[in-house]
């Protein structure tokens, strides 16, 4: 071994180690599609499993970290029903200051503002009832036509390969270049350990 490949051998251990690390992630996207190379078929992990990916996390996010039951349950509490009532309360405030006497003339002849009020009070009442039961049967309806992980499951599906790679790198890039850098460093500690071997 020539002296200059000698003391350069923990930099072209850290080269390789850092290549081999890159080579690695980049065969998670890539190649997109199947290439045949000396009859064996070659194709990023991710493309090649992503119908597999696609349901596991599907799966995952249905039973794990998205229930309906618990939207459903939040929908239906009571406290996120008050929320609602000053919309309501102000939609029927035009209707019937408005509208209604823009549809029955007649009517502000016959009904004064007092009893306006007295309906309102009426209506808002009988919402308060009735908003509860209807809410919890339209949620309860939803959860059984919301299939959650199937909902995922096509999205994933239905991503180009680029875009999963953008979404994946979008959330684990920094992590990536952190692992390139530790197979550098360890190559280059795998180098100094040669060297320091063919001293004994």
């Amino acid at each position: 071994m020539s002296g200059i490949t000698f003391w350069i051998q923990p930099l072209i251990a850290a080269f390789t180690g850092w290549f081999t690390t890159w080579i690695a992630f980049y065969m998670l996207f890539h190649p997109r599609k199947a290439i045949n190379v000396f009859g064996i078929k070659i194709q990023g992990i991710f493309p090649k499993r992503q119908h597999a990916f696609a349901a596991k996390l599907g799966a995952v996010v249905a039973n794990e970290l998205l229930h309906f039951d618990e939207i459903a349950d939040k929908i239906k509490d009571p406290k996120e029903l008050e929320k609602v009532m000053p919309s309501i309360e102000k939609h029927i405030d035009v209707f019937l200051n408005v509208r209604l006497k823009e549809k029955l003339p007649v009517i502000s002849m016959f009904v004064g503002q007092g009893m306006l009020e007295k309906i309102k009070e009426g209506l808002i009442e009988e919402i308060n009832l009735m908003l509860p039961e209807v809410i919890g049967n339209y949620a309860d309806s939803l959860a059984e036509k919301i299939d959650v992980q199937k909902m995922v499951t096509d999205k994933v599906n239905n991503f180009s390969s680029d875009k999963l790679e953008e979404v994946l790198l979008a959330v684990m890039k920094k992590e990536f270049r952190f692992i390139e850098l530790i197979g550098g460093v360890f190559g280059f500690l795998i180098g100094l350990i040669q060297m320091a071997l063919t001293f004994i």
